[in-house]
């Protein structure tokens, strides 16, 4: 069965796209336009959804094969690769990854790790009337936008990507409370990334960037300045 998706593109910019579909019943069909359409758009905003645990790991194969190394503290059992994120208390304890300033940190998901995944999957169970936004930051732009100067500096750049220092960062702004330090994942060794980073598909360039990141190492040493900027 062949179907067409419906995006309207959030701005002329081409970062971040609507999608009208019922990911419950269509996602399977429509796998490889979706894929496409986050390709393009870099995000894809679906609203309107109401989907099972099983739904979301349909969707989530969508973009490749889902990742199942998590936090085992907040994964949700039976559906390997789901991840509760969450501020509610229960008997004492955090339901799910909260970092206790009401915010998480900028990051790229998974940097620490030395394969990256190609996509994130967010879905809102519980949302408060006012406030819970989250934001994301095109980093394609973001190249795009730099001097020619710089992008030829940090090119053959590499930077190392810590658990260890997002759940530091995590704990200064929190008055040392992180989700992440002691999780079972927090003993996982460090990563390095290239600064910039083509698409695999279409070859576009981003920067990746984020609290993770512990510093920048390349043809100068002023790698961590440039970076700060």
């Amino acid at each position: 069965m062949t179907m067409d998706l419906s995006l309207r593109p959030l701005d002329k910019s081409g970062f971040g796209a609507v999608v009208d579909t019922n990911l419950a019943t269509d996602a399977e069909h429509l796998a490889p336009h979706l894929a496409a359409a986050l390709h393009q758009h870099r995000l894809l905003i679906v609203p309107r959804q109401h989907l099972t645990h099983a739904d979301l790991l349909t969707v989530a194969s969508c973009f490749g094969t889902v990742d199942t190394s998590v936090d085992r503290r907040y994964a949700v059992g039976g559906f390997p690769g789901l991840t509760v994120i969450s501020n509610i208390v229960e008997d004492g304890r955090h339901i799910g990854v909260y970092d206790g300033d009401n915010e998480e940190e900028w990051h790229a998901d998974n940097s620490f790790k030395p394969q990256l995944t190609s996509a994130t999957m967010l879905y809102s169970v519980i949302t408060p009337q006012r406030g819970g936004e989250t934001r994301f930051a095109d980093a394609t732009r973001a190249y795009s936008d730099l001097p020619d100067a710089v992008r030829q500096r940090i090119g053959p750049m590499r930077a190392r990507h810590s658990l260890a220092q997002l759940g530091a960062l995590q704990s200064q702004a929190s008055g040392g409370q992180s989700s992440i330090v002691a999780g079972s994942l927090a003993a996982s060794p460090e990563a390095v990334h290239p600064l910039v980073l083509p698409h695999p598909v279409t070859g576009a360039r981003s920067l990746l960037l984020g609290s993770p990141s512990a510093g920048s190492s390349g043809r100068c040493g002023r790698g961590r300045r440039t970076a700060r900027r």
